[in-house]
């Protein structure tokens, strides 16, 4: 008998479990909530905020919203070895994530029961859900190869980490397992990607891979790779057993086409999932719909903030059964980690209630995450106010937007430039930028390390007049309209290139 048929017997109960989101939706959250104030009452956070006496929701939607900068000060009392601050105990991991205003990187604490009842339970969820999807799958009967980062000693405190979510997931996993997992641990927390990317090509060519995980731009440099060692055409001639990849972090979308030709085998599947540095939140539960199931069940409280209010000072906060179809929302989260009605920055839409499943639409704010490097406004401006200083420059308008991966796996930001005062050097201005954006933020220039995700961003200068152009000819010439400064994609930059001439 297929053993992956016996182990699916196990994955039975829970999606029983899951079945009950469509009727028990409010009821299961609610519980929840329960769960984590019940829990954190006795911590600073919640004395400071009398955690005891919140009986439901009406109790804690009294409470404020926060953002990493106003937890930051206790996440960094947390990271220095203090207990009980934001959740019971000592928290000893810390996912590094992309900045904010006035950081480079952001640390989010990931406790232990944040480990075991958020982040792990997605991952369990996510062959579940699958197995569900596909009856006649061989899974069990090879390994996965998990895509991971990087990390390192927090503050030299004992057994304390800092670094990517998917090192501290990889470093605290079960040793059952790592017994069907690749590549090994010590070449999965490798810092350096290209010796990362040769060691997993070389141990994992001859392995009966069965399901790839991992974000879409850093897989397909370790695939190009394994195709070139092995000078097969398709990746299912290397793994002729390969039927999953459970991807996420980025956008699919530019690289869906990409995998197709690179993996031509007929029962490939795609599986999304939404696993960031806070917590993991949703998955595919169905192949054919890319629209997300929201796990309520985890150790996360959601709330949500309809986008178009996000900006008000005291904007409408309404529970998941207080959310509309097709409306766009700013997500809050409260976790097991400690995290207490934190904007995540994430928006998303919902397709449909019980059981409630959405897409993610974007950031809160503009910005450009098409490889991971979640490059925000605020970045952009910082790094062009350094480079005009360098260069003697002046920048009148700007817009930016990804250039998506070509069959060479070369991909690069575009900036479209009116330039006041021309810099001493485009191509000087163009460098200083660059570095800039690097040493401000972190996911940048990961990405950016030795080209391997990321080229040097181009830069073309418009002509005078170009972006007053532009808004004329979209009737949005007035104060109120502005020129958007960091696209996800190319439709607003391709529009202006056409008047660039």
């Amino acid at each position: 008998m297929n053993p992956t048929k016996l182990i699916d017997r196990i994955f039975e109960p829970r999606r029983k479990q899951i079945e009950k989101y469509s009727e028990h939706a409010e009821e299961i959250q609610e519980k929840v909530l329960n769960r984590l104030v019940t829990s954190a009452s006795c911590t600073e956070w919640g004395k400071r905020y009398n955690y005891k006496n919140i009986k439901d929701y009406s109790g804690f939607n009294k409470l404020p919203i926060q953002t990493y900068e106003d937890v930051k000060e206790y996440i960094d009392r947390m990271r220095h070895g203090e207990k009980d601050i934001l959740w019971p105990g000592q928290v000893k991991w810390y996912a590094k994530s992309s900045g904010t205003t006035n950081d480079k990187s952001k640390f989010i604490p990931v406790s232990k029961d944040g480990l075991k009842n958020i982040h792990y339970k997605g991952g369990k969820d996510a062959v579940a859900l699958y197995l569900g999807e596909n009856p006649d799958s061989h899974f069990f009967e090879g390994k996965g190869l998990i895509l991971g980062g990087s990390h390192a000693p927090n503050y030299n405190l004992k057994d304390s980490l800092v670094g990517d979510l998917s090192a501290i997931l990889i470093q605290n996993v079960s040793p059952l397992v790592n017994l069907i997992r690749v590549p090994s641990k010590e070449i999965a927390l490798l810092s350096e990607f290209e010796e990362k990317v040769e060691r997993i090509a070389s141990s994992t060519v001859n392995e009966n891979i069965t399901n790839i995980s991992g974000v879409p731009s850093w897989m397909l440099a370790v695939i190009k790779r394994i195709l070139e060692k092995t000078g097969a055409k398709t990746l299912d001639e290397v793994w002729p057993g390969l039927e999953v990849f459970f991807h996420g972090g980025v956008c699919f979308t530019p690289y869906r086409e990409q995998y197709k030709g690179l993996i031509k085998s007929d029962k490939m599947h795609y599986m999304e999932t939404y696993n960031a540095s806070e917590g993991f939140f949703g998955l595919q539960s169905s192949l054919p719909d890319p629209s997300m199931l929201l796990m309520i069940d985890y150790d996360v409280f959601y709330e949500f903030i309809p986008l178009d209010e996000f900006e008000n000072e005291n904007p409408t906060v309404v529970p998941l059964w207080g959310v509309e179809v097709g409306k766009n929302y700013a997500m809050l989260i409260s976790t097991s980690c400690g995290l207490w009605r934190y904007v995540i920055g994430d928006t998303v839409k919902f397709t449909q209630k019980n059981p409630y499943k959405f897409v993610i639409t974007g950031r809160t704010k503009h910005f450009i995450n098409a490889f991971g490097e979640e490059l925000m406004v605020d970045n952009a401006e910082k790094g062009l106010q350094i480079a005009c200083r360098e260069t003697g420059a002046q920048v009148l308008e700007y817009s930016a937007a990804p250039v998506f991966m070509d069959a060479e796996a070369k991909c690069r930001h575009q900036w479209l430039i009116e330039f006041s005062c021309m810099p001493d050097s485009v191509e000087h201005f163009r460098h200083v930028l660059d570095k800039a954006l690097q040493s401000i933020n972190s996911d940048y220039e990961a990405k950016r390390h030795k080209d391997i995700t990321l080229q040097e961003l181009e830069i073309i200068v418009a002509r005078p007049g170009l972006f007053h152009d532009w808004l004329k000819q979209k009737g949005k010439l007035g104060g109120q309209h502005k020129i958007p400064r960091l696209s996800n994609n190319r439709e607003y930059i391709e529009s202006m290139l056409t008047l660039n001439m």
